[in-house]
């Protein structure tokens, strides 16, 4: 059991870390005291050691004899994972890559008159909603408990991010949120569909999705030589 108690230990650690410090009021109290960018620093420090325990005890739990396997993933499930991944980078890289005030440190985006471009447009969380499709799609493709201890905890952490996200930066923002949230909508097309605004996908361009396609590729390549496992079928 001493596997799986270190990966729900690291789970746990990760989920803190975004949930309890980042999505609380505990995150004021500990700028007051360090200040902004001492915070930053040290939070960023901590998630990546969160994330490398995570990855070690995940490798270590699902090798181990307490991994109960729960179900099989049906065969067009996992036909279908380079196609919905590639739908996941679309959306995740070209987001990062465009001006958002959900973005660290990217409130002031929010004043300029084309704060909603491109993939803003279809969701203001574009980075969060490609983890969440990425995480959904490995719980269902992996019916192993330390899979599902893994891939829930990252969908849970993003999901309930884009809504502390909303959150902080209403109260923090004021009136120019409450004018790009009016416009947006953190359920991807959302908005869109609504009516408070449409798709330009021309905003996006082209070397946006270009580079998530390049990545995409690279890391289906490469999936197997880091992860150990092939993400094509046999």
């Amino acid at each position: 059991m001493q596997d799986m108690t270190e990966l729900y230990l690291a789970a746990a650690l990760f989920m803190g870390l975004h949930l309890v410090i980042s999505g609380t009021v505990l995150r004021r109290i500990i700028t007051d005291m360090i200040g902004e960018k001492a915070y930053m620093a040290l939070f960023s420090l901590a998630s990546i050691g969160a994330i490398v325990w995570l990855a070690m005890s995940y490798n270590d739990a699902v090798v181990s004899t307490e991994n109960t396997v729960y179900w099989q993933a049906p065969v067009w499930l996992a036909h279908s994972g380079a196609l919905i991944l590639l739908v996941a980078f679309l959306i995740g890289v070209p987001g990062l890559l465009t001006p958002n005030p959900t973005s660290v440190g990217g409130e002031a985006a929010a004043e300029k008159d084309d704060a909603v471009q491109g993939m803003v447009r279809i969701t203001r969380h574009p980075f969060l909603w490609s983890v969440i499709i990425w995480a959904a799609f490995h719980l269902g493709a992996n019916g192993d408990r330390a899979s599902q201890a893994l891939f829930g905890t990252f969908l849970t952490v993003a999901l309930v991010g884009t809504f502390s996200i909303d959150r902080k930066r209403a109260k923090k923002m004021g009136e120019s949120w409450r004018k790009f949230a009016r416009q947006t909508s953190n359920l991807p097309f959302v908005a869109i569909l609504s009516g408070r605004t449409k798709l330009a996908l021309g905003e996006i361009g082209w070397w946006r999705p270009l580079a998530a396609v390049v990545l995409w590729a690279a890391v289906l390549m490469t999936h197997e030589m880091v992860f150990g496992v092939s993400p094509f079928l046999r």
